[in-house]
């Protein structure tokens, strides 16, 4: 986990997530970075070499944050099915709640290493517990697919929602079922798991 970061710090790192969201990795500046966040130019490489490890800081916190959030959030949650629909849905829903952190995740989670780690963490391991424990009919071997083809579904439904052509109950509900019958779960199952009520995602800092 990182240490907590200093106001100065808290606000670059709000305001370099919306820039990122809004206008890619590359053609953001240090002017409008410190515009943007109400600092001075100075201050922004008195914490950052470059907008460029700035970026990378911005993305290694996203996904340290979400992996602790959605991990404390599955503490009664003991059916590791149930955690990969909720965990999609989670997703989803932070996207509509926070459009630049979805915006900024379906934008670069394909192409940064950082990003794609997301999918390696708490998804990862209830993937292999599900395997493990007989709950989806899988060959261990195709668990690297899985986990690949639950990331791309979660930012297509992501999109969807942030294009306004979903809800993010519909989209989170609908991604997630699809998801599970895809793994092999029969369609109720996957439909029930799907459309359970979602508990409230675990605040920043929450432990598991």
């Amino acid at each position: 986990m990182f240490n907590l970061m200093t106001v100065a710090q808290s606000r670059l790192h709000d305001a370099a997530l919306r820039l990122f969201a809004e206008k890619g990795a590359t053609q953001l500046t240090v002017s409008e970075l410190a515009d943007a966040a109400g600092v001075a130019r100075g201050t922004i490489y008195k914490h950052f070499e470059s907008v460029d490890s700035l970026f990378q800081d911005v993305a290694t916190r996203l996904a340290d944050d979400m992996h602790a959030r959605v991990t404390a959030s599955f503490a009664r949650t003991p059916d590791p099915a149930q955690r990969l629909a909720n965990g999609i849905r989670f997703f989803v829903r932070r996207a509509h709640e926070e459009p630049h952190w979805g915006r900024f995740l379906v934008h670069f989670a394909v192409s940064t290493p950082t990003l794609q780690a997301l999918w390696s963490g708490p998804p990862a391991s209830d993937m292999s517990d599900s395997v493990a424990s007989g709950r989806l009919p899988m060959r261990p071997e195709q668990i690297p697919s899985a986990i690949a083809l639950m990331g791309a579904g979660v930012l297509a439904a992501m999109a969807l929602v942030l294009d306004g052509h979903r809800t993010w109950r519909d989209a989170g509900s609908e991604m997630a079922e699809l998801v599970l019958r895809a793994l092999g779960l029969p369609p109720e199952e996957a439909r029930k798991l799907a459309t359970v009520e979602l508990p409230a995602l675990a605040p920043p800092g929450a432990e598991s």
